[in-house]
This record gives C-alpha cells, sequence and structure tokens, in this order.
C-alpha cells in the first residue's frame, strides 16, 4: 500500500499534476489550496514511500519562497478598496483584503509544490521517458537522447571530481577568492566539454551499431499500460480537489482568480 503511487502509470500521473496545477491556478482563496496542499502532503508520505524528514528538506525551499511571496505581496499591495477593514499582522495593521491575496498567492505555490514533489518522489525518470513514448507517442530519437543526457549527469559529476584530483596532483592551487574561481571553472569547462563529445559521439556509435533508427513501430522490452487504477488516481484527485473547492464554496471561502495582484 505504501507503494501504490509508485506503481501509477508515470505518463498518466504527469497529466493528473498538469490538470490539477490548472484547476488550482484558477482559484484565488487560501481555504482551497491550503487543503489540497496538506492533501497531497498526506498522500505522498502515506502512500508514497517518502520519509517525512527528506519530504521537508525538499518541501524548505519552497515555504521559504513562499513566504517571501506573502511578505512581499503585503508591502507592495495595490490600494485596497476597504482601508478600515484591517487584521493584526505582529505589531501592524494590514488591510484584510492584502492579506488575503497574499496567502492566496503563497498558498498556492505550496499547493504546487506538493503536487510538483508527489511527482518526483514517486516516479522513476526513465520509466517516465519510456511511458511517454508508448502512451504518448514521444519520438524515440528525441526520448533517447534524453535519456542520454539523464545518464550523462552522474558521470559528468564524476569526471568533474577527477579533474579536479589531478589539478590538485600536478600542484594547481585552490581558488581564494571569486576571480580565482572563475578562471578555476575555466580550466575545468574545456576538459569536461571534451569528455561530453567523447560520451556523445560514442552513445551515437553504440545505439548505430545496435540498430538504432529512430522507428515508432518498435518492440519493447518493458511496456507500460493504462488500467483502471491509473484512471482512478485521475479521477480520484480531481474529485478531492472538487470537494475541497465545494467545501471552500460553502464556508465562504471559496474565490475564483479574477485578475487579482
Amino acid at each position: 500500500m505504501s507503494t501504490l503511487l509508485h506503481q501509477i502509470n508515470p505518463s498518466l500521473k504527469a497529466i493528473t499534476v498538469v490538470l490539477t496545477v490548472c484547476l488550482l491556478a484558477f482559484v484565488f482563496d487560501p481555504f482551497t489550496p491550503l487543503l489540497y496542499c496538506i492533501f497531497t502532503i498526506l498522500l505522498t508520505i502515506l502512500f508514497g514511500k517518502v520519509a517525512w524528514s527528506r519530504y521537508a528538506l525538499f518541501f524548505l525551499p519552497f515555504f521559504i519562497i513562499s513566504l517571501g511571496m506573502l511578505w512581499t505581496t503585503i508591502a507592495f499591495a495595490d490600494e485596497p478598496t476597504n482601508k478600515n477593514d484591517v487584521v493584526a499582522l505582529l505589531w501592524w495593521n494590514v488591510p484584510r483584503e492584502d492579506v488575503m491575496v497574499a496567502l492566496s498567492l503563497s498558498l498556492r505555490m505550496l499547493a504546487f509544490a506538493s503536487l510538483s514533489l508527489m511527482f518526483v518522489f514517486t516516479t522513476n525518470m526513465v520509466h517516465f521517458i519510456l511511458s511517454l513514448m508508448q502512451q504518448c507517442k514521444l519520438p524515440p530519437k528525441l526520448a533517447y537522447g534524453i535519456l542520454a543526457g539523464y545518464r550523462f549527469l552522474p558521470m559528468m559529476k564524476e569526471e568533474l571530481a577527477q579533474i579536479r584530483a589531478a589539478h590538485r596532483v600536478r600542484g594547481v592551487n585552490r581558488a581564494t577568492n571569486i576571480k580565482e574561481s572563475l578562471q578555476q571553472y575555466k580550466r575545468f569547462a574545456i576538459p569536461l566539454l571534451a569528455g561530453a563529445i567523447r560520451k556523445a559521439e560514442r552513445t551515437a556509435i553504440a545505439m548505430e551499431s545496435k540498430g538504432f533508427t529512430g522507428d515508432k513501430k518498435r518492440t519493447w522490452y518493458r511496456r507500460f499500460t493504462l488500467d483502471w487504477r491509473d484512471w482512478a488516481f485521475l479521477a480520484f484527485m480531481i474529485t478531492i480537489f472538487f470537494l475541497i473547492a465545494y467545501s471552500s464554496y460553502q464556508l465562504g471561502y471559496f474565490r475564483w482568480y479574477q485578475g487579482q495582484f
């Protein structure tokens, strides 16, 4: 049960995230995105096999950015329509309208972040690309190019560490200021670029020698399909959104986006 989200088809999971983000983008009240954000976080923790500590570490930057957006939106808000309707915020009286707009924007960002993290933590990127080819008809040439680049990233990190070690062995001192750091990275860039070109050439030759032509009519070693669980997940996420929106409407919080800033 804890790995249920990992078993959902990656392409349909991505479509579900995009649809829910689009729906949340048209909501402009703090109550709806707050509840949907809490729901998404709990869903990811309970059914995504994700540790609380690891999730909190990745969620923290989004939380800090949302706090910054909350403050800046209140500080640089437009003139409110009702100046007398204020709320006490720390040591200041702030117009309620500005506070609601700021909360709507910041909580909506957190809701977007929770959906994105749900997808990232519960989706294998290789499986996602393969699913895009099979379900969304992504051209194999483009897909395998993306996969090759994805595989190169850890290799580039290892190669950068080797170049650093080689420079230290040859007596090149470490950078002590910004200017020396820029010069140092210039020295790293040329061997890194040369290594990347060599790896890309070898990969292209290997793919061609194995008969890769980029033809869409091909057989699959790992096949992905859509079944009732995938469609049920899509329906479940959309249904929860509308249930939360309906509850927000009943409580008098729900607002559609109408060009507010």
